[in-house]
């Protein structure tokens, strides 16, 4: 094989927004990714006419204006706006936590009168400084919120009781005293028309690409492939668990394709209550206002991470922050590495932030 200037680990965004403006800078790429397809966890597949986000829901949104119109180089983008439903045993509600929900709650219509529930119920309380995450949360939200929206969802989310869980994981909960279901407020919101996958095609056009391929196997046969490595794999899996094994959460996804043409009626709808063993459902054809005779559905159960099944979210938790900034002074000393993304750089990110660090990698590479 030939040398090339970059090996690229991983052709989900992160890797393949280096890809692509190194090879707009004249540079050789070649991008090698495990799985048997290239997007990453933003991969979506067309089934039944209807593009399903193949690992959990994708919707892009931002406040950046030039990651907006950097991305919309790649895919036209809808107006679809995040608007969820949570299901409380038989009861449905308005997320995020705004005057629809407290008016379905409580019966009430202004939000002086749901501002009065809220505060008297956290009185009630009596809570110091929270020792755990149930105590933060209904000094946040008071009783009635907690206990239907976030109790059941967090601790399947988690695995274990709020009680157990620390604190500082819910260091805010937004209360919106307005009638706004938009769960996100940035400017900018969409879904890409026809699916994720094209924009990640469109990125790596000038790159050679191999899937089913490890990197560790494939390094060992092709030491001296490239003259830089760009990693967006597990940082702690990269230098051999060193130090031990970060934490992260997993999450398991069953689809199903159903004969109806609407199941749930909304794009998702989370399932809060904690008998129930999936954190939430997920309809495809409404990301992209299908009118499809069928539907497809997504599943979705929390799951505890070990070496062996897929990473999804990182345990941002003390212990596991102090373990990273080892493995991060470990990768300063591997100035032929860029390590980059949610694994490389054990990060939760939002797709537009990946966006952004992806192009600081490059102006730090190439400069401005």
């Amino acid at each position: 094989m030939s040398k090339f200037d970059y090996l690229i680990v991983g052709a989900g965004l992160f890797g393949s927004v280096f890809a692509y403006e190194a090879t707009q800078r004249g540079k050789k790429c070649l991008v090698i990714d495990k799985q048997n397809h290239i997007a990453g966890n933003i991969y979506t597949e067309n089934i039944e006419g209807i593009n399903v986000h193949k690992y959990g829901a994708h919707i892009f949104h931002t406040s950046d204006k030039a990651i907006w119109e950097y991305v919309n180089r790649f895919a036209d983008f809808n107006n679809f706006i995040n608007s969820p439903i949570a299901s409380y045993k038989d009861e449905l509600y308005n997320l995020p936590f705004n005057m629809n929900t407290f008016s379905k709650m409580w019966g009430i219509k202004t939000p002086a009168e749901a501002k009065a529930i809220i505060a008297g119920q956290i009185a009630n309380l009596n809570i110091g400084e929270p020792q755990n995450l149930e105590e933060q949360a209904l000094k946040l939200v008071g009783t009635d919120v907690y206990e239907k929206l976030i109790k059941g969802y967090t601790q399947k989310q988690w695995g274990r009781p709020c009680t157990e869980l620390p604190a500082f994981i819910i260091k805010r909960l937004p209360l919106r005293f307005t009638y706004d279901n938009n769960y996100f407020n940035d400017r900018y919101q969409g879904i890409a028309i026809g699916g994720y996958t094209q924009i990640i095609e469109k990125m790596l056009a000038g790159s050679d690409v191999k899937t089913d391929t490890d990197y560790f196997e494939f390094i060992k046969e092709n030491p001296d492939i490239a003259e830089k490595t760009v990693f967006t794999g597990q940082i702690d899996e990269f230098f051999g668990y060193r130090y031990g094994a970060l934490g992260y959460r997993s999450v398991r996804f069953e689809n199903e394709i159903l004969d109806t043409d609407n199941y749930q009626g909304n794009a998702v709808v989370n399932f809060t209550d904690k008998e129930v063993p999936y954190t939430r459902i997920i309809e495809h054809k409404h990301f992209e206002f299908g009118k499809q005779e069928k539907t497809v559905i997504s599943r979705e159960y929390s799951a505890e991470w070990q070496p062996g099944i897929e990473p999804y979210y990182p345990i941002n938790d003390e212990a596991n922050n102090a373990l990273y900034e080892k493995y991060k002074t470990l990768a300063a000393t591997r100035p032929d590495v860029i390590f980059g993304g949610r694994l490389g750089q054990y990060k939760y990110y939002d797709m537009d932030k990946v966006i952004a660090t992806a192009l600081s990698a490059v102006d730090d590479e190439f400069g401005k």
